[in-house]
């Protein structure tokens, strides 16, 4: 075999009878001489080298194993002399000499657990586990912090990628409170693997006994994200980083941060926000837009006695930011709903209704129930997927929140869960709602778990469709994410909402349109200048019509709408250019919020007993106007150029 030694500071601290370089082969080779063998010792380039004659290692295998087989189940009075034998036989084999080391050590005898383990270095220096022993028998034992460092040092050296030798360095000079020191290893053993549990966790601790609490508590949700939800570190992350975060809410920060914010709101959009605590109000937090209440301020209501209520704050101040964003392209929604659309929803829940009546629960009290099911329906609805954007917003922009977000979503996410597996919550509520509200705190489930590795998600008892539905939406959000413009999280709320057949309890508007829509002055003064909607900017037609446009590019020559066309030639086959004008004008009017191809029961007063299918009726639109007023045709924007020009064709060959 052969063995090679640096020359360096290490040689002497295991060799401590070199002086200099000329007694090192004398000294060399009376210590790897046993019985007859003598080695041969030479130094070229800095190393010392020795090279042995060994025949007897094999013959030795079957007696290392079975003391390997003592010492995993703590035996070590068998393997002791076991080892001492294989020794005596044969000196070279490093791994005996560490493992006496350890027995020695184990049984307290500490003195002896170095000589052993010095000559295991001897034997081979490059015995990680054998320097980290070393390390710890001087840090612990010894409380010689130097000399470990140096045999620390070492193993770095003989082991430089293997991050759990170095996290057990860091870890045994953890126990010491030598942070300094530890933190050196911990880091270098982060750098190799950054998703070792026992290494973020260690970080944590010492971050929390220096103070740093921020630190520490982003360490603590390190840890529980790179764990299994049922392992022991996952549990410590969790519990380490709530018992953190508690103490951070003591020093206030997160006053700090909402107090800034809101005058930066305030600066934005031109008005002062109130913040007033009302444990009256439904839900956690609400805002209440200026513009809606015909206020001068806008109104955050908040319960302080909710944990980390400061989130809260936050969490609406966001939403606020959202909409003034969306208010300057002008592409802010309103989600709104009608006694049309409640009355639709109680139609769908009859038969929970009926069972309430049975009950003996007066009318009142169903009423109660049904407009309080019909309202919380319609928050989830619309808050579900804009509240997706606004944690992700609060978390990548407001990191000194992340506590209080931390706390504030935990006590959310287990009042969610309550609310679709409380066994009274599910004898009362239909189950069609439960499954859709189930769905809807799935895909806030999931976010949390991204977030903050809090993970409920098996608790819900979903089913598969309800798993594989909130996973399609929380998908659909991530693409949405990253790139968000503003008023794009209204496109989640119908798209959802439609997905789930909710759709029809509520309308989203426009704001502009619907400010208009409840000012009569301003409508009659637009409907003046602008009788067709032409010049005006409504987002929610613009969504309408890029959807139909792109559904038209995929059918290619629509035939339906020729054969339409034909249709409404011979219909206006002999009328004057103004009969046909005010037809044009009737349907330009009625159809300001855009005709959708789907429906089958337009009707136009011009022309009475006729009912219209949507494409029928985008035929009529665009022939009336290319009769009567060609000049405007193009501002229609009705992709129907090649399908008039067939329908001509085909009108004419008649």
């Amino acid at each position: 075999m052969r063995i090679i030694h640096k020359i360096d500071d290490f040689l002497h601290t295991i060799f401590p009878n070199i002086k200099d370089e000329n007694n090192i082969i004398n000294i060399l080779e009376s210590f790897y001489s046993y019985g007859s063998h003598k080695p041969k010792v030479k130094i070229e380039n800095g190393f010392v080298i020795v090279d042995i004659d060994i025949t007897k290692i094999a013959s030795q295998e079957n007696d290392f194993k079975k003391v390997i087989t003592f010492c995993e189940n703590g035996k070590f009075a068998e393997a002791k002399p076991l080892l001492q034998s294989l020794v005596k036989q044969n000196p070279t084999n490093s791994e005996c000499h560490r493992i006496i080391g350890q027995i020695h050590s184990d049984e307290g005898d500490q003195d002896e657990a170095i000589n052993s383990l010095i000559d295991a270095l001897r034997w081979d220096s490059k015995n990680a586990y054998a320097l980290v022993m070393m390390g710890n028998i001087f840090a612990k034992f010894k409380n010689d912090i130097e000399t470990a460092m140096k045999y620390y040092d070492q193993a770095l050296i003989a082991k430089p990628d293997d991050n759990i030798t170095i996290n057990n360095i860091g870890a045994n000079l953890l126990q010491q409170n030598k942070f300094g020191e530890a933190k050196k290893y911990f880091h270098k053993a982060l750098s190799l693997d950054k998703k070792y549990p026992n290494t973020h966790y260690a970080l944590a601790l010492i971050a929390d006994k220096e103070g740093d609490l921020d630190l520490s508590f982003n360490s603590f949700i390190q840890t529980a994200k790179c764990s299994n939800k049922n392992d022991f570190f996952y549990k410590k992350g969790i519990e380490g980083a709530y018992q953190v975060a508690n103490k951070i809410f003591e020093e206030n920060n997160g006053e700090k941060v909402f107090k800034k914010y809101r005058v930066y709101l305030e600066e934005k959009g031109g008005v002062e926000i109130d913040l007033i605590k009302d444990v009256s109000i439904p839900t956690p937090a609400k805002i209440e837009f200026a513009e809606n209440y015909d206020r001068e301020k806008h109104i955050i209501k908040f319960k302080d006695t909710v944990p980390a209520y400061e989130h809260l704050i936050m969490h609406e101040l966001v939403h606020l930011d959202f909409v003034l964003d969306a208010k300057k392209e002008e592409n802010n929604l309103l989600f709104t709903s009608t006694q049309q659309h409640k009355n639709l929803f109680l139609k769908s829940i009859e038969p929970s209704l009926s069972k309430l009546k049975q009950r003996g629960i007066s009318n009142e009290g169903i009423d109660t129930y049904g407009s309080s099911l019909f309202d919380g329906v319609n928050s989830q609805i619309f808050n579900a997927p804009i509240d997706l954007f606004i944690e992700n917003n609060l978390y990548n922009k407001f990191t000194d929140l992340r506590p209080y977000q931390f706390v504030s979503l935990l006590n959310l996410v287990q009042d969610g869960l309550k609310a679709v597996t409380d066994e009274k919550v599910l004898e009362l509520t239909p189950k069609d709602v439960v499954s859709k509200t189930k769905i809807y705190n799935l895909v806030g489930a999931f976010q949390i778990k991204d977030l903050f590795a809090i993970d409920f998600i098996s608790e819900y008892n979903a089913t598969k469709i309800e798993l594989d539905t909130a996973n399609k939406f929380y998908q659909e959000y991530q693409e949405y994410k990253e790139d968000r413009k503003p008023a794009e999280e209204y496109e989640l709320v119908q798209h959802w909402a439609e997905d789930l057949k909710l759709s029809e309890y509520f309308e989203l508007i426009g704001e502009n349109q619907y400010r208009k829509r409840s000012n009569i002055d301003d409508f009659i003064d637009d409907l003046e200048k602008d009788p067709f909607g032409t010049d005006e900017k409504d987002p929610i037609k613009e969504k309408k019509m890029e959807a139909f446009l792109e559904n038209q590019k995929e059918i290619g020559l629509n035939m339906a709408v020729v054969m339409f066309m034909v249709g409404a030639q011979e219909f206006f086959e002999g009328k004057s250019k103004e009969d046909i004008k005010t037809i044009a004008f009737e349907i330009a009017m009625q159809g300001t919020q855009g005709y959708d191809p789907n429906v089958k029961n337009y009707k136009l007063s011009v022309i009475p007993n006729k009912t219209f299918s949507g494409y029928q009726m985008l035929a009529y639109y665009y022939v009336s106007w290319a009769i009567a007023i060609p000049e405007m045709l193009s501002q229609l924007q009705l992709p129907f150029d090649n399908e008039y020009k067939l329908a001509l064709t085909m009108y004419r060959a008649k």
